[in-house]
């Protein structure tokens, strides 16, 4: 009679630590289909939700300029009428005192809104679109000579609190759709606005806010470009069904979910409850323009970590390994009676100079962005070679490092940099 025996390898084979990992992972994917089917697995990221913000670009536009112009012909009149409604919005946004054709060089559209032509008269409402790369710096100096800097990139998750539940992108929500519909190019504020469809409603949650692990923010911001991140809360209290509305808004920021300020605001009844959030809006956006202006609203230094000076002395390690040169690693050398220390080859740091581009709305800005390059990690030094009050001056900056390396010590400060040829472009 003959018994089957099984071979030896296979007789005394047993799944190791990552192997039962993945036998457990297995086994519970498939007791959850059979379970709940594939369905509702994936339904967290399915569905009506998402709202994809307007297209606006960073150009400053101002609307709802109230013109009645008259003139010899029609064609007079409604010259007369667009040229005072860009002299209203030059005004409306304090820039600088021009002329009426200066400032028309700074225009790139004007918005009709409503008008209405006559043989001698012209009546409209106008919107006014200037250029930021040729107005920008006009408009720097703000009231009391505070500097009107745009901020770096800063990630929006607008929370609303409604009937006791606090939502972000988990259903299409009022005051996502007012983030979604916020017309940012007059704004100092660079919102970095999500749409909240696919992973992103699973990735941003309203508990994310109570987060306070560097890494995960890390992770998060480094996944929509943006340095740090806004908190601006609606809590909705209804009186009851179909009576006022009463909101109270909360502007928050940073990774500590750190307070600024906070509003009420109170809608007569349910139809009346966009209008209040798009009022908020304004009034939040204003609290975080203060709080930039004022110095509080800065990227946190926890999370835009500076590399570039560990990157400069790990370059100077590899080059000395190269070299065969003794590292230093901290600890005093002891002289031995008899032997003649030899002599250590020194390591040549590499200077770089680059040539650095900013706007110089006013003498002020020239001093403040000379301060911060040479304040910056890596920096030997920054000197002006051009400077052109209410235009853009140039510099040139030496550096112990590469350009990239550059460019990403001036991020660590709040500037937006764009990376040329040996060159760099940089902004508030």
């Amino acid at each position: 009679m003959h018994h089957f025996t099984f071979p030896q390898r296979l007789a005394i084979f047993r799944p190791g630590p990552a192997g039962q990992l993945v036998i457990g992972l297995a086994s519970a994917l498939a007791l959850a289909l059979a379970v709940t089917g594939s369905g509702r697995l994936t339904a967290q990221v399915e569905g009506e939700r998402g709202i994809a913000p307007l297209a606006t670009t960073t150009d400053i536009q101002v609307g709802g300029i109230e013109v009645n112009t008259t003139g010899k012909t029609a064609e007079e009149a409604r010259e007369a009428g667009w040229n005072e409604a860009q002299r209203k919005a030059w005004e409306q946004i304090k820039g600088a005192k021009l002329s009426d054709a200066q400032i028309d060089a700074l225009v790139s559209a004007v918005v009709i809104e409503r008008e209405q032509i006559g043989p001698h008269r012209y009546v409209a409402r106008l919107g006014v679109v200037f250029d930021r790369a040729k107005a920008g710096g006009l408009i720097a100096a703000g009231e009391g000579g505070v500097e009107r800097s745009r901020s770096a990139p800063l990630l929006v998750m607008p929370i609303l609190e409604s009937g006791g539940v606090g939502q972000l992108f988990e259903v299409r929500g009022l005051w996502q759709r007012a983030w979604a519909n916020f017309q940012t190019g007059a704004s100092p504020i660079d919102y970095v606005r999500p749409v909240g469809a696919g992973g992103e409603s699973l990735l941003l949650t309203a508990g994310q806010a109570n987060r306070r692990s560097r890494l995960w923010w890390r992770g998060i911001l480094d996944q929509f470009n943006a340095s740090d991140v806004l908190i601006p809360i609606a809590r909705l209290e209804r009186q009851w069904p179909g009576g006022p509305v009463k909101g109270t808004f909360t502007a928050r920021y940073g990774p500590d979910n750190t307070y600024l300020d906070s509003f009420t605001l109170t809608a007569p009844d349910e139809r009346g409850v966009p209008k209040m959030l798009n009022q908020a809006l304004v009034r939040i956006d204003q609290i975080y323009a203060g709080a930039l202006y004022q110095g509080v609203l800065r990227p946190d230094a926890t999370l835009v970590t500076d590399q570039s000076a560990f990157y400069a002395a790990l370059q100077a390690l590899q080059a000395a390994a190269a070299q065969g040169a003794p590292i230093d690693d901290g600890v005093a050398s002891v002289p031995v009676p008899g032997v003649t220390p030899s002599a250590t080859p020194s390591v040549a740091v590499k200077i770089s100079t680059y040539t650095v581009q900013f706007a110089s709305p006013d003498a002020g800005a020239v001093d403040t962005a000379l301060a911060s390059v040479r304040s910056s990690a890596g920096v030997q030094g920054a000197a002006t070679s051009s400077i052109a009050i209410g235009g853009t001056s140039v510099m040139r900056v030496t550096s112990g490092g590469s350009l990239e390396e550059l460019a990403a010590a001036l991020r660590a400060r709040g500037w937006q940099v764009t990376v040329g040829n040996n060159a760099l472009s940089i902004r508030r």
